[in-house]
């Protein structure tokens, strides 16, 4: 039996990341969580690359830290226990891909939460940064309240950017029901 062509958000998101990527990137993990992102990045970007990756939880960076020792990638990533709005501050260069994962960390405390007022900020910062050609890659989980706020800001706000600017995309299931996990990516126009 074969596999199923459409799958998940997540799913969605890691393919692009590997279309996007080419060794020798700069990429960023807006939201490390437990690193599942950061490290696909950092093998993607290769040697020669750089991931920056972002989490204001002492747990997410301890636990993206074990993994990248294990997995032998920790001299390709530099992470930053910050929030993800202030990027600009520790990125050097000019990012191929930034990826967003919102929601909450898995296995941790799920009263912290990505939140709107820094989302919003980051995502404007992110495409600003972002090299002709880049893509911003953004799962959204709108299963509980922070997260649908998110989902409605993000949606009217990329809608909105001019396609002279970017090209933007929204992934959903539109038979998951509500709650279902969106992908949007955003790709920056030359």
């Amino acid at each position: 039996m074969s596999e199923p062509i459409l799958r998940s958000a997540r799913f969605l998101a890691a393919d692009y990341m590997q279309r996007a990527l080419r060794e020798g990137d700069i990429a960023v993990d807006a939201t490390m969580g437990n690193g599942h992102d950061t490290e696909r990045l950092a093998r993607l970007v290769g040697p020669t690359g750089r991931v920056y990756a972002f989490d204001i939880q002492e747990q997410a960076v301890a636990a993206t830290a074990k993994r990248l020792e294990q997995a032998g990638l920790s001299d390709r990533v530099t992470l930053i226990r910050a929030s993800h709005a202030d990027m600009r501050l520790y990125i050097s260069g000019t990012p191929r891909l930034v990826s967003f994962n919102l929601g909450f960390l898995p296995g941790g405390d799920k009263r912290v939460t990505t939140m709107l007022q820094s989302t919003m900020p980051a995502v404007e910062t992110a495409m600003d940064m972002l090299g002709e050609g880049g893509l911003l890659v953004l799962c959204c989980y709108p299963g509980h309240a922070e997260g649908a706020r998110e989902l409605a800001a993000l949606t009217e706000y990329l809608s909105r950017v001019p396609p002279r600017r970017f090209n933007c995309l929204m992934h959903q299931f539109i038979n998951a029901g509500e709650g279902a996990p969106v992908c949007f990516i955003a790709e920056k126009q030359p």
